[in-house]
């Protein structure tokens, strides 16, 4: 199966996971799709300092810059993987 499509595989299966990440992998989700998918972060960070979820989310999707997209869908494959086993 070709890498992009053990992605989308693991997109769909990430969203029937018995049971519900911490928030930390749910971030770490979110930062490796946003990688995969759409590359280097190219949003401004959000402008309400008390919006915490968004400045998180913001945060570990800056901290894969630079990541080749080919890198993150592996990272994100093994990680839904590993979740649900």
């Amino acid at each position: 199966m070709e890498l992009k499509e053990q992605f989308e595989k693991a997109i769909a299966d990430s969203k029937t996971l018995s049971e519900k990440p911490s928030n930390e992998t749910l971030l770490q989700l979110y930062s490796l799709y946003k990688q995969a998918s759409e590359g280097d972060i190219n949003t401004e960070p959000p402008a309400n300092p008390f919006d915490f979820v968004a400045k998180a989310k913001y945060e570990a999707w800056a901290a894969l810059k630079g990541k080749p997209a080919e890198t993150a869908m592996t990272e994100y494959i093994e990680l839904v993987s590993k979740l649900k086993n």
